[in-house]
This record gives C-alpha cells, sequence and structure tokens, in this order.
C-alpha cells in the first residue's frame, strides 16, 4: 500500500494515475489531512510499502478546521519503527528539511523530492516509486 498526505486534487489524480501506470496492483491511500491521516496510520502502516508525504497543507473550501501539516505526520511516524521509505514531496525547503532530519533520528530511509517542473510527478517521482517498489520487493 502506498500511503499519502497531499492536498491538491489536480496533483492527487497525477499521483493516481502514475501509481497505477507503475504498480497497478498497489492500493494507494490518499488524506489532505494530517490529523486524519495520523488517527489512520496505525491500522494501515503494517501493510505501507511507500509513504509520500507533502507539508503544506490548505484547508477544505469554507473550513476553518486546521489540515495540520506534513511535519505532523513526520513527528508521528518518526516515533514509530520503521517500515518502508518516505518519499517527502514539498516544496517547501525548510520545513522538508525538518522532516528528513526528524526521519534521520528515527532511523528512516527517506528521500526528498522538490516539486520541480510540470511533469515532476509523472517523471521523477514515478521514477522514484519505481525504483523503490522494486527494491522493497527484492528484499
Amino acid at each position: 500500500m502506498l500511503l499519502m498526505l497531499e492536498d491538491d486534487a489536480e496533483r492527487v489524480e497525477r499521483f493516481t494515475a502514475t501509481l497505477r501506470a507503475v504498480a497497478p496492483e498497489l492500493p494507494l491511500r490518499i488524506w489532505r489531512d494530517a490529523w486524519t491521516m495520523i488517527r489512520e496510520l496505525e491500522f494501515l502502516i503494517p501493510a505501507a510499502r511507500l509513504i509520500s508525504l507533502d507539508h503544506d497543507l490548505e484547508p477544505d473550501a469554507g473550513s476553518t478546521k486546521d489540515p495540520g501539516t506534513g511535519w505532523d505526520v513526520t513527528k508521528y511516524l518518526a516515533g514509530l519503527p520503521p517500515v518502508c521509505p518516505v518519499v517527502i514531496h514539498t516544496s517547501n525547503r525548510e520545513r522538508a528539511s525538518w522532516m528528513m532530519g526528524e526521519f534521520e533520528l528515527g532511523g528512516w530511509r527517506y528521500y526528498r523530492l522538490a516539486p520541480l517542473g510540470d511533469d515532476w510527478i509523472e517523471h521523477d517521482w514515478q521514477r522514484l516509486v519505481r525504483r523503490l517498489l522494486k527494491r522493497s520487493r527484492t528484499k
């Protein structure tokens, strides 16, 4: 299972289509709210083969509820035993550094992928995900 934190609907469509091209059999679970993801991770983390996290999240239209951030999910995950690689796909460089440091301290394998260009999901993210999933199957 691939677990993802992402709030942008257009990106979600692109991530979904890209993952289907790489691993059509792999379930994808996406959250746009860090707090809901954290609540549900306890039950899903054992099946995770890869986690992909954004940092900056916008509330739903008309909502005043704070959706949290990728940093909130990172702090939670870093307190658990590592189960799979994490891809940090945020454009927020400072917070990406914080997230990488926390995963480093927690012993997690992590990869930073800056969202650069119009096709970074279909090109860069796809290549990294393909490599990480292939590597996880051979272990």
